[in-house]
């Protein structure tokens, strides 16, 4: 993500890039706390916020951890695999097995277990249980390629054919060894079928053949970038900056104003830009952010205008960092009229077309972020939802960050998280690319709190663009098969 995971960074030390990663947990010789029963173990991941421990996430026998007490268990939760691209590629595979022969009227499910360095087993996917079936077809799955053989297509992979019973006791029907690189020949029209073996079986009974056959009927690898993927390509990330400067915010020369420049502390504009503007400024190699503002009569004619530089530079409205962008605010706020009204259309537009320009070049090498900062709800919504349905179809995002104590309740229509935003003629948008995040919800929170807040979707908006054009990092690594495995039935 754009920012921390909750602990913030000492003074002059950088936000972490980030991205989704799987824990794997693995526990031994854990003690029998049930009588009758065999226990059934939970691991539970906590992180610390704001000196509280908080849940983010557990795993247990009931979400197919395969924990043992006494023995050992795995739990999903994050491992990385040097060598390979660090986002996770998806292996979306669809698998199906089919099992036959002498499983009689059974209630088989299959464990796929991933064979570590040590020789420990680690389980990686539990179907789900096929009752009374001689020939059970289970359902297809996806697993990351990470889980299922920390990327080494060669490791060997442990695949036990159980009976269900309902105490925990499970009937041990047969097991069959495979590789990764042996299963990819189920891609296209091929299967592969491994003969299920039972070892006592086999010493005992001397015509036994097997206890079953287990088919891959297909298998599909679908390589998904992620957010990480696309910024180490070179992707940039520009983030230009638009001001409210209506006369709701009151005159700044007043104390009481939501623009008043007090030398001691930072009004609320400020706050908010700079918060999320440090961040986007790490992903912009140039670092200069184009700054606007609306809503105010601007010299020399003093005519009210929607999208003026607040440099006042026509042909450049760029400033250098963030630093740059709060001196040309405050040098600005002396020299304008605040007015109104409170029309953003002009302003998302007029970003919408320095983004069109970078979708014609069909390459993921710019993106661009607007951060909206208004004291109300926008006056032209009609234009502002047009507006925003065109912007979906580009390489944009659009954060507005309301301050002051206006009611925004109706600003919550444009962030689409109840609902999907139309235009006034009832086009949906592609994709949601709006953020809508109140100011006064952080005012006593820390700057990386907001940052992350209002940043949090930006990634996914990121990788959903890229995904729909089909567009893959400008550098990507070494295309290597690290995705999510669909099921074997």
């Amino acid at each position: 993500y754009l920012g921390d995971l909750g602990e913030e960074p000492g003074p002059g030390a950088p936000l972490a890039v980030l991205s989704k990663v799987e824990l794997r947990v693995s526990c031994k010789h854990l003690l029998d706390r049930d009588t009758l029963n065999k226990s059934d173990p939970c691991v539970l991941l906590l992180m610390q916020s704001q000196g509280q421990w908080v849940e983010v996430g557990r795993a247990g026998a009931g979400q197919g951890a395969g924990h043992r007490a006494g023995g050992s268990g795995t739990g999903t939760g994050v491992e990385t695999a040097p060598g390979w691209p660090r986002s996770g590629s998806l292996l979306c595979p669809v698998p199906s097995s089919l099992l036959q022969d002498l499983f009689s009227k059974s209630d088989p499910f299959l464990e796929i277990y991933r064979i570590d360095d040590d020789r420990s087993e680690q389980l990686v996917y539990r179907t789900e249980v096929v009752k009374n079936n001689l020939s059970p077809i289970w359902e297809p799955f996806k697993v990351s390629l990470n889980s299922l053989c920390s990327c080494e297509e060669k490791r060997k992979l442990r695949c036990v054919v159980w009976d269900y019973d309902s105490r925990g006791k499970h009937d041990f029907i047969g097991e069959f060894f495979t590789t990764f690189e042996e299963m990819q020949k189920a891609m296209g029209e091929n299967k592969v079928q491994w003969e299920c073996m039972n070892p006592k079986y086999k010493i005992k009974k001397r015509n036994y053949k097997n206890s079953g056959v287990v088919v891959l009927l297909d298998l599909k690898i679908h390589r998904v970038y992620s957010f990480l993927d696309y910024i180490m390509g070179g992707c940039q990330i520009h983030f230009t900056v638009a001001i409210d400067f209506t006369a709701s915010n009151g005159d700044p020369r007043n104390s009481c104003s939501l623009h008043y420049i007090n030398p001691y502390q930072p009004n609320e504009y400020l706050k908010a830009l700079v918060a999320v503007g440090e961040i986007c400024q790490d992903y912009d190699s140039d670092k200069k952010f184009s700054a606007l503002g609306f809503g105010a009569r601007i010299p020399p004619k003093y005519e009210v205008s929607h999208d003026f530089a607040i440099n006042f530079n026509p042909d450049n409205d760029e400033c250098e960092g963030i630093q740059g962008v709060v001196e040309s605010y405050q040098s600005c706020l002396p020299k304008i009229q605040l007015y109104g009204p409170t029309n953003v259309a002009p302003i998302i537009s007029k970003v919408a077309r320095v983004a069109a320009d970078e979708e014609r070049t069909k390459e993921a090498s710019q993106y661009f972020i607007l951060l909206i900062l208004t004291d109300g709800v926008v006056t032209d919504m009609a234009d502002t939802r047009e507006a925003i349905v065109r912007a979906s179809y580009l390489p944009m995002s659009i954060i507005i960050v309301g301050v002051g104590n206006a009611d925004f309740t109706d600003m919550q229509i444009l962030d689409g998280d109840d609902g999907v935003l139309r235009s006034p003629r009832g086009e949906p948008v592609l994709r949601d690319i709006v953020q809508f995040v109140p100011f006064r919800e952080f005012k006593n929170a820390s700057p990386t709190a907001l940052a992350k807040c209002v940043l949090a979707e930006v990634p996914k908006q990121v990788v959903e663009y890229y995904s729909y054009k089909a567009f893959p990092p400008r550098c990507p690594q070494p295309d290597t098969p690290d995705s999510s495995l669909s099921s074997p039935q």
